[in-house]
């Protein structure tokens, strides 16, 4: 199944997005997409109320918003140089283990919502990532029980401010928080909608320009890899977001470095989760 949510900010509705395409209103199954619909029997009970109406559900008109896909999670854990060559371009060695940080769930936005450019900001930067959704609580898990614990994949601009990043005081999160640098969506895909999730295209450009254009087959730690690790410090809880690195091509790699002005177009995607665009707005 294809999950989406749509509607007005803070008003937003529970949908599918149907093999042909066509996104369907869902909220007669009467689930709400958050914690416990991913850590209860959600996914099941949905999937038996589209067999038998998703094909008669009223349609949701292509003008309307789309969410960010299900509830704000308790966590959005983010792996950092993730990708060989992307720890290059940063001018970083490559990791022994996988590099945690956070972004605020405050970040959390819908997949074609405006990327708001901080006050003060001159170095926003883009980043696309294929994120993983938690769907049971995940503690001391093992490489080979961690897929057990996936609700499903989503596509995710890990926005990046780099001055508030990298040059001032604190951890990575103050670059990775600010409002709208968490668009995710446009809908979460289950597991059996994917394929090979470790051989998935994935792309980025801006203004039309392609600036990143790789594969998740490049993945460093791959995706079993995380959860367990993060696991063994953390409860990883139902709806909970694994962003899981970005390829090269990002802003802050360039010769001289390309960051986002107001009016940019940022469009991305990832193979089987679908496309997203924002346009970059002034604070």
């Amino acid at each position: 199944m294809k999950l989406i949510q749509f509607g007005p900010i803070g008003q937003e509705k529970p949908g599918l997005q149907l093999e042909d395409g066509r996104r369907v209103d869902a909220s007669a199954s009467g689930l709400t997409y958050d914690e416990s619909f991913f850590g209860g029997n959600g996914l099941t009970e949905l999937a038996a109320w589209a067999n038998a109406n998703a094909e008669s559900a009223p349609e949701i008109p292509s003008e309307v918003r789309l969410g960010a896909p299900f509830a704000r999670p308790s966590k959005i854990m983010c792996i950092g140089l993730n990708y060989k060559d992307h720890a290059e371009e940063s001018g970083m060695e490559l990791p022994e283990e996988p590099v945690l940080f956070f972004k605020a769930n405050s970040a959390y936005c819908g997949p074609n919502d405006p990327v708001i450019i901080p006050r003060t900001s001159e170095k926003t930067d883009w980043e696309v990532e294929l994120a993983v959704v938690i769907g049971k609580k995940a503690s001391y898990v093992s490489v080979e029980d961690a897929p057990n614990h996936i609700a499903g994949y989503v596509l995710h601009n890990d926005y990046s401010e780099r001055a508030f990043q990298l040059e001032r005081s604190g951890q990575w999160v103050k670059g990775k928080s600010c409002d709208s640098f968490a668009p995710l969506g446009p809908f979460l895909a289950t597991p059996d909608e994917v394929g090979d999730v470790n051989n998935l295209k994935m792309w980025c450009s801006v203004n039309g320009d392609m600036k990143q254009n790789s594969n998740s087959s490049n993945l460093v730690f791959k995706i079993p890899e995380l959860i367990s690790h993060l696991s063994q410090f953390m409860s990883l809880i139902p709806g909970d977001v694994i962003s899981t690195g970005t390829p090269p091509g990002v802003g802050f790699g360039f010769t001289p470095p390309q960051y986002l002005k107001s009016g940019d177009v940022v469009e991305l995607g990832i193979e089987g989760l679908g496309v997203q665009r924002q346009v970059a707005t002034q604070a």
